[in-house]
């Protein structure tokens, strides 16, 4: 295949993904009103059942594991299997497309050269991690939630930050961009995923909690989902340490001569860093737990965000930019091989 053929069944397969996607979570929501109405069948059985004892007609209906009739448990459960067999679908294309748009590029590369590529990656990475930690924490009623971010970030990508495939600037062009990048980004994932977790408990916390979960209310208890965000925190930390204050550094001492810059990416990683510190921290020290805790975890993924996309588009002094959807002429100025041959920063 051409770089052209390559570069047309990328794009081809982001746009699968994202329909797929988008069916998933239809079929996701469906599942959802089914499950509610499961729910709310068996209260109107009962009372069929007493106006038969006192001389009613009563109507004799099966009731499914979940309360309801068996057809509509049937129902339920089938959705819940379409939503991820779509969803699993739909992360096999984005896949598809990751690989098409590094197979595009002479010579082949990793695809993270720009913005739109670094994005279609952490979205793929938070699907990813979605489906692997499902099973482990029993997080399908998470689908929603997933998809939507999901389905959303690629529409932008694909709008707005959507480039033409091009080689890696000389800066990128290293090695350390796949230790580098790969741990960043499965960081940002892990992180995004307990973010919504977090989200999640301060919406539940703020409708009354436990107390007023609605029936057949799949979101878990309180107390599972500040267990459950905090354990997917601390495995995320470690990677984004090793990401942010290992690889980081050194790859900007291979590029720029210098470990540390001030670049304004540099710091917002760091300010990251030590928001997710303060949140494990406290939680290990002080007992943070519930509501203080989901508060930090969602500045600490607004920080994230911020420092993964805003940057590229609120600052023209990082040297970081050239990752943004287009580079300013003064990157080239600062990356070896560029106009001025200078390394420094």
């Amino acid at each position: 295949m051409t770089d052209a053929a390559w570069e047309t069944l990328s794009n081809q397969a982001i746009g699968a993904a994202g329909v797929v996607y988008f069916i998933a979570l239809l079929v996701t929501l469906a599942e959802w009103a089914s499950l509610r109405q499961v729910a709310t069948t068996e209260p109107a059985v009962a009372g069929a059942g007493a106006a038969g004892e006192a001389g009613g007609v009563a109507v004799a209906t099966r009731q499914g594991p979940e309360g309801g009739d068996d057809a509509t448990a049937r129902r339920t459960d089938f959705l819940g299997r379409l939503g991820v067999l779509l969803t699993v679908l739909a992360c096999a294309a984005h896949l598809v497309a990751l690989l098409g748009r590094g197979m595009a590029a002479d010579p082949n590369r990793v695809p993270w050269g720009n913005m739109y590529e670094f994005t279609i990656s952490g979205t793929f990475v938070v699907t990813l991690i979605y489906l692997v930690l499902m099973r482990r924490y029993a997080l399908q009623w998470m689908a929603p939630l997933v998809l939507t971010f999901v389905t959303a970030t690629l529409m932008v990508a694909v709008i707005w930050l959507h480039d033409e495939v091009a080689p890696l600037t000389e800066a990128l062009n290293s090695y350390w961009l796949v230790i580098h990048v790969v741990s960043a980004v499965i960081a940002t994932g892990a992180f995004t995923v307990a973010g919504l977790l977090s989200i999640v408990y301060l919406v539940k916390l703020r409708r009354g909690g436990d107390a007023a979960a609605r029936p057949g209310s799949r979101v878990p208890p309180l107390a599972v989902l500040d267990r459950v965000s905090y354990r997917i925190h601390a495995f995320a930390f470690p990677v984004w340490t090793f990401a942010v204050l290992i690889t980081g550094p050194i790859w900007a001492h291979e590029a720029w001569s210098r470990y540390w810059n001030w670049d304004p990416k540099e710091v917002w990683a760091f300010i990251t860093w030590v928001v997710y510190a303060a949140y494990l921290h406290a939680r290990a020290t002080a007992g943070w737990k519930g509501r203080n805790a989901a508060i930090l975890a969602c500045v600490g993924m607004a920080t994230l965000w911020f420092n993964f996309i805003g940057i590229n588009y609120f600052s023209s002094t990082s040297q970081h930019s050239y990752a943004g959807a287009e580079a300013p002429a003064a990157v080239a100025d600062v990356v070896p091989g560029g106009p001025s041959g200078s390394a420094g920063g």
